[in-house]
Formats: structure tokens, sequence, C-alpha cells
């Protein structure tokens, strides 16, 4: 197909090329400037941002960014050229344009992707909004954080970093040889609030996850850790938005219920026939009360209507408790070890330890079984990170695999 039509890719880095161009011409400019004109330059970016009307449309601003690009960038290669004695390399800078317009980027191994998103991370950050690049894993944000806080430091912008549920800024002037990475000895611990200040920040997808459904947890405006998502970059973005795109983030919390309930439910539905007071259905994997056992379990509760006396929970347990008696089997679905029910791997048959059912089941199951009930898990917040990420208004990352991934 590349053959007969062409690799599309090859086309859209053509067109960038006269950009790239503008901005390999504004090099010999730049090495002339002093760091504090380097750090001028950052002031008058943001003049151009914030001298307009603050109401501007997300299109105005966009528009400016562009303009300024060429210049932001030849300022940022020449931030990294002395602060870390390296040159960006034109299809580094290729692939900082393609970043902050909000596409993907397939940087192949070697090409040096934290370089890649120093320029489009310094250009957003100029909106004075705050710009987050996620990493799949803490080690990478403390690599990225430490590595370029430098460059953004001579450029006037701050630097931030989330580790650990621990935040840090970096200031140079500040120095802690006790910390456990060399990367963040000269990074400040600081609250979470005023990490999410800084102009640029570090941390990974759960942490950031988190922070949002703590965030939507508080019972005040000044509780809030985090501020506008207004752009990332997501580092790996095929495995997070992809890969784990349906993963949820929970925080739950131990619920109030209590446990005779279940031990009380368990004992009737044992008294249950199948086909005459429940249905099964193998298939679907559900049990289901017939008019007959609706009937008994009422009259054995001692009320007129299961539906309306105990209200939506009891009728929950009740359904659980059918559940775990006529669907799940001892020595298939599950075994119990020294007290506890552990859920045996449908698939491969091995013991999932730790796992456990939820909505209930998990201790009707317990109960069933005559075993101490563990405390059931609450679900306070929840949020899939393809929900997450989608509330971001721009967002881009980079990845090995673009091109695989897009084609299955």
């Amino acid at each position: 197909m590349y053959k007969i039509f062409g690799n599309p890719n090859e086309k859209i880095v053509k067109k960038l090329q006269p950009l790239l161009d503008e901005i390999n011409g504004l090099e010999s400019s730049m090495q002339s400037k002093s760091d504090d004109e380097l750090r001028l330059l950052t002031e008058s970016f943001k003049k151009k941002l914030t001298l307009e009307d603050k109401s501007m449309s997300k299109e105005k601003i966009e528009k400016i960014l562009e303009e300024i690009l060429p210049e932001a960038f030849a300022v940022v290669r020449e931030a990294v050229k002395r602060a870390l004695g390296k040159r960006l390399y034109d299809v580094q800078l290729i692939g900082g344009i393609v970043l902050h317009r909000g596409q993907i980027a397939e940087m192949k191994t070697g090409e040096g992707k934290t370089f890649v998103a120093t320029a489009p991370l310094y250009l957003n950050a100029l909106t004075g909004k705050g710009v987050q690049l996620v990493t799949v894993n803490d080690y990478l944000s403390r690599v990225g954080a430490g590595w370029m806080a430098p460059v953004y430091y001579l450029l006037g912008m701050s630097t931030g970093v989330i580790v650990h549920e621990t935040a840090y800024i970096y200031d140079p002037d500040f120095t802690d040889d006790s910390q456990y990475d060399e990367r963040l000895k000269h990074f400040r611990q600081v609250t979470r609030r005023e990490a999410y200040q800084a102009d640029i920040l570090y941390g990974t997808n759960n942490e950031f996850g988190f922070d949002y459904l703590r965030d939507n947890m508080v019972t005040s405006l000044d509780q809030m850790a985090q501020r506008e998502l207004s752009y990332a970059i997501v580092d790996e973005i095929d495995s997070i938005l992809i890969d784990e795109a349906r993963t949820p983030l929970i925080i739950s919390a131990p619920a109030e219920e209590s446990t005779e309930k279940y031990y009380k439910f368990a004992g009737l539905v044992n008294r249950l026939k199948e086909n005459e007071d429940y249905n099964v259905d193998e298939k679907m994997r559900s049990a289901t009360l017939t008019e007959a056992g609706i009937a008994k379990m009422e009259k054995w509760l001692g009320v007129e209507n299961i539906y309306t006396t105990g209200g939506i929970a009891d009728v929950h347990h009740i359904e659980q408790a059918l559940k775990a008696y006529a669907l799940f089997k001892l020595d298939r679905d599950y075994i119990v070890k020294e007290g506890e029910v552990i859920i045996v791997d449908e698939f491969t048959g091995r013991l999932m330890h730790g796992r456990r059912y939820s909505d209930g089941l998990h201790q009707a199951i317990e109960a069933k079984e005559g075993v101490k009930i563990q405390r059931e898990s609450q679900t306070l917040a929840t949020v899939t990170f393809q929900n997450y990420f989608r509330m971001y208004s721009k967002l881009s990352g980079m990845t090995g695999t673009a091109d695989r991934k897009s084609v299955v």
C-alpha cells in the first residue's frame, strides 16, 4: 500500500519542513542572547497571551501559540544546549510540533522522547494554565522532571513532580542529599496543591487520576489540588488509552452494612427449590426468584412486600445470596482455605489471592460457607483513564508503536 500511495506520515512530516526551517533559522540569534534575555522572551510570550481579552476563545489562544511556536521552540533548543549540553535534533522538534497540535507522535527507541516533549510543554505552559506530562511509572516521572527541570528554570518556568503520593517542586538553591533518588535532590517537598500550581508537572496516570477523584470528594474549593485540565502529553499513550482504557480507578471505604443480614439471607435461600422458587440461567450467570419464591421469602421475613418494606438494599442482599447459592460452587469457582474464601480463575484455575467479588457477592459466599464475613467495600468515587483524559482541553501522546496500533 505504501509503495502505491506513499507513506501518509512522510507527507505530514514534509508539510512541517517549512516550520522546521523557520525554527532552525532562529538558532544563531538565540545563541547570541544571554540567559536573562532568554528568560525575558518567556515573559514577552506570556504577555502576548495575557494582554489579550482574558475571555478569548480556545481557537484564538491556539492561533497565538502557532504564531510564537518557531521562536519558542528555538528558545527551548538553546536552553537545552546551555543547561544540559545537548542540542535538540530536527526529528525531535518535528515530534514536538506534532505533540503541540494535539496529535500522537511515533518516536522510535533512541529518538529521545524525554527531549521531544520539552518544547511543546514549554509552549503550552505559556498560557499560565499549567501542563502535565503523564508517564506510566514513578521512575519515568523522576527521570523526566529531574533531567528537564534545569531547562525550564533557565527559561523562568517552574517544574513539579508527583511520586509515591508525595509532591515536589524544583529549586536549584535547595539540596536534600537524603533523597532516595539523586534526581530529586534539588526538589523541595510541597503540598499537592502547590505542585499543581507549577508551570510543568510530571506524574503517573494513576496519581493524576486519583487526585481528580479526591478533588471530587472535598467539601470546599480551597481543598482541591488540581486546577483546570488544560494540556497533557501522555507517554506510552497506546498503553494508557487503548490497553488500559477501561481500567477504573476506584476510591472505596468500608461499608457500614451489618454482616448479620448476609447470614440471615444465606439461611433462607437454602430452603428454596430450583425451578419452583427460582430459575437459573447458566449462560447469563443469573438466578431469579419466581412468584412462588418471592411469596416464600415474604412469609419467612414476615413482610407484605419485600420490594417496599425492606427497600432496595434487602432485595439486593436476597439476589446476591441466591446467586451465591445457585451459581457459585465450592472447589470450582472458589475454595475455602484457613477460613477465607479465595476465588479460582475460571480460565487458568489459579487461586486469585487478594481478589474479591464486588457488590456484596463475596460476603454472600462467605455467609453461605459459614466463614467470617469481611466488611464490604463501598465505592466512593471512580473514573476510567479514558474518561479522565477526555476532560483535558488538548491531549497528545508519544509511543513507539503508533502505526501498528492504528493498523490493528
